[in-house]
């Protein structure tokens, strides 16, 4: 039985701009928590009805379709259920290199379809993608820009991925070396250099594998000065490029909705990682060229913790909360490891309860990715009235009965405003130190991804409750309810 069929023109045309529909108001979804799930939907949607009529329009058997649609629902389902809340910013790191090497692969295999076109193979693997044989201007400066950009984009996200799982053989901080600013731009001449061969000379296809070989290189280059702490800012801007790379395969396969998925996810990468940039205080200029803020040496854990710290049990904070009439809960990457998020839940329906107004504090680069916290909250069922952005609540926390600050550290660090020479200088941060009394939920005095000690913990208003956050947030729900 034959299971092939060629879909009209016109209709291929009206399913992309379908799907090209689906994708903006997907992303347009995305924009807020409340509609987060459904433009995630509209999202997929979207992209599986661009990929199954691409394919059938090329007169792919739709048992094969059927069977890969089968294996990558598999595979993602699996992949959703198992992956921690704690390892999603890994998984967001390397899904931006999939797409960048995904690009690479399928630009490197049009352009030398093209090169043997006139093989029956060549023809017949050219007439599945839509490529015919003739190399022209548009697809080798495509093909060159694919090449480049999703190469650097998978190696980029391999080592954040590696940055963000803490492996062994690279860790979360910066990794510095002399003459490394000027290696970067010899490297990037080298890839402008390779771009201009493949230009030059198109038949070679040495050409297009040393551009990609040497784009791996920058792409590795670029990650790894940076430190945990700023890998918000760098998630973003991969996710931008492994857009753009998608953008530019596209103009390599003259294909209309892979060009608009591209360009929108690449402009809307660069529209969040400049929000992230202003987050972090940094220029997107430091961003692109790896180097996201000065590696100043400052004062020692002993010189700012020096019998200064005041430690304080459940029942002690419990006492706060019973006066409290305004509490602010500031959510850290701590919470997500403690997987406290429903405890806090929990806590906060204790107390509103009770008559206090209870709001969270969201700094936007809290976590390992952008809204890191924000879908951690929504995971636990909180009100979403209840999260306040860091610009919407700083104004108003001297009005703060009790800060209740759970793993955070860089992002309510003080020194960001009053040490022009730390590693955070000049970083907005979520400024619980003017709050009445802030309580800190933490396992330990170590420092955060930035590798420097925090005054907030030896402040005369801060009291220090260590231990795991999910246990110490039931252990103080339980004294709540006993006071």
């Amino acid at each position: 039985m034959d299971t092939q069929f060629l879909i009209d023109q016109k209709l291929v045309m009206l399913a992309y701009l379908f799907a090209s529909v689906l994708f903006i108001f997907g992303i347009k979804g995305l924009t807020h928590p409340r509609t987060a799930v459904r433009g995630n939907m509209l999202g997929a949607m979207g992209m599986f009805v661009a990929a199954v009529v691409t394919l059938l329009a090329k007169g792919l058997d739709f048992k094969i379709i059927l069977a890969g649609v089968c294996v990558g629902a598999a595979i993602g389902a699996i992949a959703a259920l198992r992956v921690q809340m704690t390892g999603m910013p890994e998984m967001v790191a390397i899904f931006n290199g999939f797409g960048g090497i995904a690009s690479v692969l399928v630009a490197g295999g049009a352009y030398l379809i093209a090169l043997r076109g006139t093989s029956t193979l060549g023809a017949k693997a050219a007439a599945l993608i839509g490529q015919g044989p003739e190399l022209g201007a548009q697809m080798i400066v495509a093909t060159a820009a694919s090449g480049l950009i999703g190469a650097v984009t998978f190696t980029g996200s391999v080592i954040a991925w590696a940055k963000l799982a803490e492996l062994k053989i690279i860790r979360g901080g910066q990794i510095l070396f002399p003459g490394q600013r000027a290696l970067n731009a010899l490297v990037a001449l080298g890839c402008v250099a390779c771009v201009a061969w493949l230009v030059m000379d198109p038949t070679n296809p040495d050409a297009y594998w040393v551009l990609c070989g040497v784009a791996s290189v920058l792409g590795v280059l670029l990650v790894i000065p940076i430190g945990g702490a700023d890998m918000p800012v760098v998630i973003a801007l991969l996710n931008s490029y492994s857009g753009l790379a998608a953008a530019a395969t596209g103009f390599v396969l003259n294909n209309n909705v892979l060009i608009i998925a591209g360009s929108l996810v690449g402009a809307s990468g660069i529209i969040l990682t400049i929000i992230m940039c202003k987050a972090m205080n940094r220029s997107l200029t430091n961003v692109l060229f790896g180097v996201l803020g000065p590696n100043a040496d400052g004062p020692s854990a002993d010189d700012v913790y020096g019998g200064k710290v005041k430690s304080a049990t459940p029942d002690e904070v419990a006492l706060l909360f019973d006066s409290a009439q305004r509490v602010a809960i500031v959510p850290g990457y701590g919470l997500a490891v403690a997987q406290a998020q429903h405890a806090v839940r929990d806590l906060s329906n204790l107390l509103q309860s009770r008559g206090c107004e209870v709001e969270f504090g969201i700094h936007p680069v809290a976590g390992r990715m952008p809204g890191h916290m924000n879908v951690l909250l929504a995971e636990a069922d909180i009100d979403y009235d209840q999260l306040k952005e860091m610009d919407e609540i700083n104004p108003t926390l001297e009005q703060v009965d009790v800060a209740l600050v759970i793993g955070a550290n860089d992002v309510v660090n003080p020194v960001a405003r009053t040490d022009p020479k730390s590693p955070i200088a000049g970083m907005p941060i979520i400024e619980v130190d003017k709050a009445r009394t802030v309580v800190v939920v933490k396992r330990s005095l170590s420092p955060g991804f930035a590798g420097i000690p925090n005054p907030l913990f030896a402040a005369d208003n801060t009291l220090m409750m260590f231990g795991d956050g999910k246990k110490a947030i039931l252990e103080l729900i339980a004294a709540i309810k006993e006071s």
